[in-house]
């Protein structure tokens, strides 16, 4: 295996700790807070250690893929299942357990590069992927996805950083302040695969159209919140561009803010409901609900869908490119 490396980056009030395992956010520091779950050191990423998505680049197919099949030239793919029937994030060992090559670093900035083999988890082709990390003065961290494919395939990628803004790791994050814009979400079945239409969130738990406690409606009487036991849904996000913010989240508690800006179509929105304890950064346990995710990525089970905006397929002479952008700033 290659060597596990660690790298960290930092411009203005931010730095980021990252690892060539998973191209993984092992820190994320604003204005010397930790606002990121995950562990100590690269090892303890490492699958034989804990099997665990933090703060790792997703892929090759982010979010779940209905039965554990896809669709290609009127071919049926069957692939690993590791979620009940479908298949969560890749498979059993997806891309957040692969070790990527440095292809260049600066104070801020980090690329990596890997390349992903015909027949990797069950997918087909030979995917060639980089993610660059990019820190700026304004309180920005950049994070650019690139994936070219030899033969059609499946594609979404994603970062799965567990934010708590509270300065406390361990903490709820019932109090956090979120608003997204996004008219509509995905319900989903009882294995959280999408039923296939978007519903709007007017008079839902799920309209965050104005800034409300995570925690405001999480419990409410609602089928959607049961079957996830909390969120764990995509949202269809109305006008995804970086110059136009699709979410912002902060923390009473710190005056720590965040707004996320996008080229993707959807942002998977998971409150941290199958947390189980586990001891993470200095022995801190991150019980339920301490942390939330706001996976910006093509809509969950896409290709089995018929979503022009999210197709999730990747064509040999067609890149896949996206962009997402974590703002930063302290009252």
């Amino acid at each position: 295996m290659k060597n596990l490396e660690q790298f960290t980056l930092h411009a203005g009030s931010v730095q980021a700790d990252i690892t060539n395992l998973g191209a993984r956010i092992m820190r994320l520091l604003v204005d010397g807070t930790d606002i990121v779950q995950g562990f100590d050191v690269p090892e303890l990423y490492l699958p034989e250690n804990h099997l665990s998505d933090f703060g790792a680049v997703i892929g090759r197919y982010a979010n779940r893929l209905a039965n554990g099949r896809i669709a290609l030239d009127w071919d049926i793919i069957q692939l690993p299942r590791n979620n009940g029937r479908n298949t969560l994030h890749g498979g059993p060992r997806g891309w957040q357990y692969s070790v990527y090559d440095v292809v260049s670093v600066t104070d801020a900035r980090l690329e990596l590069a890997m390349v992903s083999p015909d027949g990797d988890q069950g997918f087909p082709g030979t995917v060639k992927v980089t993610v660059t990390y990019t820190l700026s003065d304004d309180g920005a961290l950049r994070i650019d996805y690139h994936a070219e494919t030899d033969k059609l395939t499946v594609i979404n990628m994603t970062n799965h950083s567990y934010f708590n803004l509270n300065g406390d790791l361990s903490s709820c994050i019932h109090n956090h302040l979120l608003c997204i814009d996004a008219d509509r979400y995905t319900p989903v079945n009882k294995d959280l695969i999408p039923l296939g239409k978007h519903a709007s969130v007017k008079g839902t738990p799920f309209d965050f159209r104005n800034a409300k406690a995570v925690g405001r409606d999480i419990e409410a009487d609602d089928e959607q919140l049961h079957i996830g036991q909390g969120y764990d849904h995509n949202f269809v996000l109305n006008n995804p561009r970086l110059d136009n913010p699709s979410a912002l989240l902060s923390s009473p508690a710190t005056g720590i803010s965040m707004q996320v800006f996008t080229t993707a179509p959807g942002m998977q929105v998971y409150t941290g409901n199958f947390l189980d304890g586990v001891a993470g950064k200095g022995g801190v346990s991150y019980p339920v609900r301490s942390a939330i995710c706001l996976e910006t990525q093509q809509y969950p089970d896409s290709p089995n869908h018929s979503w022009p905006e999210s197709t999730g397929y990747l064509y040999p002479d067609k890149p896949f490119d996206s962009t997402t952008i974590f703002k930063f700033r302290r009252k």
